[in-house]
């Protein structure tokens, strides 16, 4: 499945609160009258913290992620190049952000979520990843495929998505080159709480995974986010 992604910066003068309730009650329900929109979620960060992990830092630094699915890409697309709708949209974009990368990705999901009641009081990671300088695109794809059968095996992963990126568009609908928008992946993964989270990668398996991380990833960034459904 694909999926649209919005990786977004609040306006530097606004408060995180502002911008989260703004997103939350004007800019959703804009964004919601995408025609043919099947699910959007918003994800506000509420941590930057790596935790679990020691692994180099990227150089990202987002307030919040979007995710929005279409049955195919070009739905997707004309969803916010055609129209008044799409116009409405950047008016209100440019009101309250600061920054805004769009990118779509194949959606896998390896360990599945649990019911919407058992999601809601779960804790969400996203992490930003970046492959090591020198690997090609199918080695990332080979690797995070593997990386995934071991990430089934650490304990208090109560779901886990990979986001395969395919299209980068650094600045909204202008796609771009990898070098301009150096991301391969984003990670989805959920725990019971902060200290499930951390008892996963400090177990054994845990070790062996990042182990393995470190053979095919140049950078991890990692986000605690609340995640909320608009559609």
């Amino acid at each position: 499945m694909n999926v649209r992604m919005g990786l977004i910066r609040k306006k530097a003068d606004w408060t995180f609160d502002d911008f989260n309730a703004y997103w939350k009650d004007r800019h959703g329900p804009l964004a919601a009258q995408a025609p043919n929109l099947r699910a959007y979620w918003q994800n506000p960060v509420v941590d930057r913290a790596q935790r679990g992990i020691d692994f180099a830092r990227g150089p990202w630094d987002f307030d919040g992620f979007s995710q929005l699915w279409f049955d195919d890409a070009t739905q997707s697309e004309r969803a916010f190049s055609d129209g008044d709708l799409a116009a409405a949209l950047i008016t209100d974009e440019n009101h309250f952000l600061g920054g805004l990368h769009i990118v779509t990705a194949e959606q896998s999901v390896v360990i599945p979520l649990p019911a919407d009641a058992q999601r809601a009081s779960l804790l969400k990671r996203i992490s930003v990843i970046r492959r090591l300088p020198g690997s090609s695109e199918d080695d990332f794809r080979r690797e995070w495929r593997v990386h995934g059968e071991l990430v089934r095996k650490m304990p208090g992963v109560s779901a886990y998505r990979q986001n395969v990126v395919t299209v980068r568009e650094r600045e909204k609908g202008k796609p771009c080159d990898y070098d301009s928008l150096p991301i391969d992946g984003i990670v989805e993964l959920w725990f019971e709480d902060a200290q499930t989270l951390q008892d996963a990668f400090a177990s054994a398996a845990g070790r062996t995974t990042m182990a393995h991380a470190k053979t095919f990833l140049g950078e991890i960034t990692a986000f605690l986010v609340d995640e909320r459904r608009v559609v």
